[in-house]
């Protein structure tokens, strides 16, 4: 079991996921951590990138081949109980039986379903401000509201941060991964966005006033898919 917790902690799943939900994480990893997004000059995070696609192909592998496993033998105990008497109890497979060895309800004890693993850890309203973050994972943490005003978060990880309402006033993220992060009414204020990548973000409200997305005429951000409703935009209108 734990071998499979880790498996689905790679992921960012909880034990029980569906096959589909191991799918869909899948392919959101592999975008994330694909080496042509990372740039090439940057040996140290290509080296990581291509270290966390082995592991996310592993750990979809296992999950697929584990579930595959777990169907048949669900399936081939429960024609088996078929030749037993109506008022008969199958040993090996009941229907409303919890199976030691797994079940999606069930409770591990070194890891429950409804406790957070460290990718979720909860940063809320912590003071970051000049803070030097450069090249750090926060993806997936919870920092709704933090302060990282000036903060340096150059070519850090944050990929499906909850940013909601943080003070990223005159912060750096040049080439940041900021992919479907939550941003909604955040302070963007005079931010050196260079080179960020905002695919999917939610924008919504958040103030870009003053922030840096251009070099000359030539826009260096990528907001493919992003939710700007509303989201006053560096030249100071408001995103219809």
């Amino acid at each position: 079991m734990r071998e499979l917790e880790r498996y689905y902690h790679i992921l960012e799943l909880r034990p029980g996921a569906t096959l589909e939900e191991v799918n869909q994480a899948y392919k959101d990893l592999v975008f994330v951590w694909h080496p042509d997004r990372i740039p090439q000059e940057n040996l140290r995070l290509q080296k990581k990138a291509q270290q966390k696609l082995q592991d996310i192909n592993e750990a979809r592998e296992k999950l697929r081949s584990y579930k595959s496993k777990y169907k048949q033998h669900s399936y081939s105990h429960g024609q088996g109980a078929r030749t037993h008497s109506p008022g008969q109890k199958s040993q090996s497979y009941s229907p409303n039986r919890k199976s030691q060895s797994y079940s999606p309800s069930q409770n591990s004890q070194s890891y429950s379903p409804k406790q957070k693993s460290k990718p979720y850890k909860d940063l809320s309203g912590k003071d970051f401000s000049r803070a030097n973050l450069s090249n750090k994972d926060l993806s997936s943490r919870n920092l709704s509201y933090a302060n990282f005003f000036a903060a340096d978060l150059s070519d850090a990880f944050m990929h499906k941060a909850i940013l909601r309402g943080a003070n990223l006033s005159e912060a750096t993220l040049f080439r940041t991964n900021l992919l479907l992060a939550d941003l909604r009414e955040a302070n963007l204020r005079s931010a050196n966005l260079i080179g960020a990548d905002f695919s999917g973000a939610d924008l919504r409200g958040a103030d870009l006033t003053g922030a840096r997305i251009r070099s000359g005429n030539r826009l260096m951000v990528k907001l493919i898919g992003a939710n700007l409703s509303g989201a006053i935009m560096p030249d100071g209108r408001v995103y219809v």
